[in-house]
């Protein structure tokens, strides 16, 4: 989980490096579509990451703030889930995060899935106020 943070830390370091190289100079090179804005809120993205974490990431891209993970168990439970989280708007807010989970069987109760966007929103909060944003 720490290593998948360090990764997503270390690209969007490179992200900004590379779009403040490109500011100066008068060589314009062209940037590739997308890469000029990650419009995800970052406390959603890493909550997702962090209650989910008993589910293997298969895809992650802040770009387009879609996550798409495999089947996983939680710790204590006897089903396995898999979700697809979107993180589509840069304000930490319940209608930045869609998320879709699924079983073998199909899709979860909109219980369930209500209770997990509860909790990915509650650890965004906790992780802003940890770092300082309130």
């Amino acid at each position: 989980m720490t290593s998948m943070i360090t990764l997503m830390r270390a690209g969007m370091t490179a992200l900004l490096i590379g779009t403040l190289a490109s500011c100066g100079g008068s060589v314009a090179t062209p940037t590739p579509r997308g890469a000029e804005n990650v419009a995800v809120n970052r406390y959603i993205w890493a909550a997702s990451l962090d209650v989910l974490d008993f589910l293997p990431v298969q895809s992650a891209d802040p770009f387009t703030g879609v996550i798409s993970t495999g089947f996983g168990t939680p710790p204590g439970g006897g089903t396995a889930y898999r979700a697809t989280i979107r993180v589509i708007d840069p304000a930490l807010d319940a209608r930045s995060l869609q998320i879709a989970l699924q079983t073998s069987r199909g899709p979860v109760s909109i219980e369930t899935q209500t209770a997990v966007e509860d909790a990915i929103l509650s650890r965004a909060r906790q992780l802003r106020i940890a770092d300082g944003g309130l």
